[in-house]
């Protein structure tokens, strides 16, 4: 197994550069290197595909810093009023993200970019050859349903750069990181850093508002304010008990192929323990005076009529839903309809759930998210 030192070593390597920039990613990067070497397990596949992943973040990093020394007006980019998408997974937020894709007026985070968002996009020649030809199949996806590479990313690749994600838990059984991220890690500083990859990413090109999204975001709503102070807010809602069985299968499916041991029942508590934190932090962060800020969709009201919750998103933010956006997001719902993930079949007690125990952990976000969609 690779040390934090020699997978840093390897970045420069491949880089010939030598500047990561802040410090504080290695905190981050030397607990998950040592949960992955002493809790994870992984088999051939697992090694193959982590390590690689990890020196890919690291030699993203070195690429960031590059270009600021060499273009420090990079810096003076303005990120404002960015929209944040969040809430519980399985809340319709992905489709919710891929329907304000749809308008021309807005920049998002494509997933070709999100994991190499260097050279900046304005510095190439189209066609840019990040972007893969065709469709792609997801790490571990159990229903293999092809993603769009032009399509919306969460922020967690970006956060990943710092070491400060949640994707590599659903990776890999690494419960001490697990635990750091959730209590004691600096998000701040993994904001900050997603702040300077935008900048990057936005430089050279129109400026537009930003729509990003990650259902992680409950879990640091705190730290995001502080990066992103003038940042609003769409969250979507859902019955808990409906989300948690589904997000703890995701993980199995992608866990259990990069190791040979899976263990469902702390794949099931993981994802309670951390979904009733991150819904407790999202609730006491809006009764902190930023209640305002929120735009809240139910899933119910989402799958019944899609275009008319992003209408009325739309007439919150004061903008306009042009007719070319509204047409893009009906063709878009219109051609995916027929994939769309179908509910789980799996025994809540193959991951030691029991709904009558998680309900009782979720009461006060139930509570206050049945008067947040009520309008």
């Amino acid at each position: 197994m690779a040390s934090p030192d020699e997978l840093m070593r390897t970045a420069r390597d491949e880089t010939g550069l030598d500047d990561f920039g802040d410090e504080t990613f290695r905190e981050g990067l030397e607990i998950l290197v040592v949960a992955l070497a002493r809790e994870a397990r992984l088999n051939d596949r697992g090694a193959a595909y982590l390590y690689p992943r990890i020196i890919g973040h690291l030699r993203q990093r070195l690429l960031v810093e590059d270009w600021y020394h060499r273009h420090p007006e990079i810096d003076d980019e303005p990120i404002d009023a960015p929209l944040f998408g969040l809430g519980l997974p399985r809340t319709g937020s992905t489709a919710l993200s891929f329907l304000l894709a749809q308008d021309p007026a807005v920049r998002y985070l494509h997933s070709w970019e999100a994991a190499r968002p260097c050279p900046p996009p304005s510095t190439v020649t189209p066609p840019d050859p990040r972007i893969p030809t065709g469709h792609r199949v997801v790490a571990g996806s159990r229903h293999h349903v092809p993603t769009d590479p032009n399509g919306p990313a969460e922020c967690l690749d970006l956060m990943a750069l710092t070491f400060t994600s949640q994707i590599f838990q659903a990776f890999a059984h690494i419960p001490t990181y697990s635990a750091w991220l959730v209590h004691h890690a600096d998000f701040t500083a993994a904001y900050a850093y997603e702040k300077r990859v935008l900048k990057l990413l936005q430089w050279g090109q129109p400026r537009r508002p930003w729509r990003l999204k990650s259902p992680a975001h409950v879990l640091s709503l705190h730290h995001l304010d502080r990066v992103f102070p003038d940042a609003r807010f769409v969250m979507t809602h859902r019955d808990p008990t409906d989300v948690l069985l589904s997000v703890a299968e995701v993980y199995a499916d992608i866990v259990g192929g990069f190791s040979d041991h899976l263990d469902r029942n702390y794949l099931g508590s993981l994802n309670v323990e951390q979904w009733s934190i991150g819904m407790q932090r999202a609730v006491e962060f809006r009764e902190s005076g930023t209640d305002d800020r929120f735009f809240d969709i139910d899933f119910r009201a989402m799958a019944a009529d899609p275009v008319a919750e992003v209408h009325s998103l739309y007439e919150w933010l004061g903008e306009p839903v042009a007719d070319a956006f509204e047409s893009g997001m009906r063709s878009w719902w219109a051609h995916n309809a027929a994939r769309r993930e179908p509910k789980p079949a799996t025994d809540p007690s193959d991951f030691g759930l029991d709904p009558e125990r998680i309900r009782p952990l979720f009461a006060d976000y139930v509570e206050r998210a049945t008067r947040w969609t009520d309008r």
